[in-house]
């Protein structure tokens, strides 16, 4: 029996692994001139496969997506996750924030044992192999060889999204995948914010403004951003994302851990011959970043001290938008559940299964993302073996 995976990501080489498991021979085809290149990319700043909670608070990180990803999550989660980079040779170790790192923090040398792990399992790989659609019921690849075609028995596509086209998730595959079935259109997920700064906000960009509480819409997100010459972007932002792409307003409470009285009754003391605005960085110690985000977009203050209270606790930030989708950590859309059955096979195309980020779900950074792109994979791959095998 016979498999193609196409995609040599994450998702891909997991649903790989377990058709090899399931005795299955199995040929994967990747575009790129190598394997892994947005893995490898997320591991440069410090490797995060997971995020070490409770059941329940990991599940809710995946929204409206949840029910979908939760039989797949349940198979392979965070502590799967940690068992399966330690066979690898990877010895882990949870950060503060709970964030599951490989010791050494870099994913090449996860990479590395895990390809040849699946070469001693007898996987054929092939890169600059470019899948271009169907040719009657085969595949059809431009390679570097000319064209070439394939009709495996079961096929698994792990295509990626529609950000870092470099890497490798182009979203190319929408033109011809799409025409079988409707897709959710593509969008930025995990994206910075477009803001047109001006010039005074220039000495204060790469600086961060840590320990606030951002909203919008239902969402809320602490953390911290950082301040940047295109706008705004960063860990604290980026849960917000679904919220922002449908337009809803952005508001940062800069003072979280104080009630909208104490805040006030700070602002409230007299402030003799000082500026409204030197009172406020006074009394409050405020960051210049903090101070000149606040003059930015908040001139002229309020000076009833329950005003500027209230002002502080929900300061207004207009943007111009999402940063370009290409320019996103991750994407929403692409292949809806819908559209597929409980094993992830499309229902418009029989022995043909889909897993990783081409699916249409979305999740905030944090080890998210990884940890679905692998529980994906591995439920594609065990039930495309579960197909083959009848």
């Amino acid at each position: 029996m016979t498999a193609l995976v196409i995609g040599g990501g994450p998702a891909g080489l997991m649903a790989a692994e377990a058709l090899l498991d399931a005795g299955i021979s199995v040929e994967l085809a990747e575009a790129k001139p190598s394997l892994g290149r947005k893995l490898l990319m997320a591991g440069k700043s410090g490797l995060n496969l997971s995020k070490m909670q409770d059941r329940e608070a990991f599940l809710s990180a995946y929204g409206p997506c949840r029910a979908d990803l939760e039989p797949m999550l349940t198979a392979f989660g965070p502590d799967e996750v940690r068992a399966w980079a330690e066979d690898l040779g990877q010895s882990c170790f949870i950060g503060s924030s709970g964030r599951l790192y490989p010791e050494v923090m870099k994913a090449s040398p996860l990479l590395r044992a895990w390809m040849a792990r699946l070469a001693d399992k007898g996987l054929i790989h092939h890169t600059r192999w470019r899948w271009t659609g169907w040719q009657g019921d085969a595949l059809r690849f431009e390679t570097p060889d000319g064209i070439e075609l394939r009709t495996p028995e079961v096929t698994v596509l792990a295509l990626g999204g529609a950000s870092w086209a470099r890497l490798g998730s182009d979203g190319a595959w929408a033109s011809w995948l799409g025409a079988d079935l409707p897709l959710a259109p593509f969008g930025p997920s995990n994206a910075g914010l477009v803001i047109q700064w001006s010039d005074h906000m220039a000495k204060h960009f790469g600086t961060p403004l840590k320990n606030i509480c951002l909203s919008a819409g239902d969402l809320s997100q602490r953390g911290e951003v950082v301040i940047s010459a295109r706008g705004l972007e960063g860990g604290g932002l980026y849960p917000l994302t679904p919220a922002l792409r449908d337009g809803h307003a952005l508001h940062i409470d800069l003072f979280p851990d104080l009630t909208h009285a104490a805040l006030t009754a700070r602002l409230a003391k007299p402030r003799g011959k000082q500026s409204l605005s030197n009172h406020l960085r006074k009394a409050l110690r405020l960051s210049p970043q903090v101070m000149a985000l606040i003059m930015e977009v908040a001139r002229p203050l309020p000076s009833e001290p329950d005003a500027l209270a209230q002002l502080l606790k929900a300061l207004p930030l207009p943007f111009d938008g999402l940063r370009p989708m290409d320019e996103a950590i991750s994407t929403a859309g692409g292949v809806p559940f819908a559209e597929m059955t409980a094993g992830l096979m499309l229902n418009a195309r029989q022995g043909v299964f889909c897993a990783g980020e081409m699916l249409d779900w979305e999740a905030p950074t944090g080890g998210y993302l990884l940890t679905a792109c692998l529980a994906t994979g591995l439920w594609a791959g065990q039930n495309a073996a579960r197909f083959l095998n009848g």
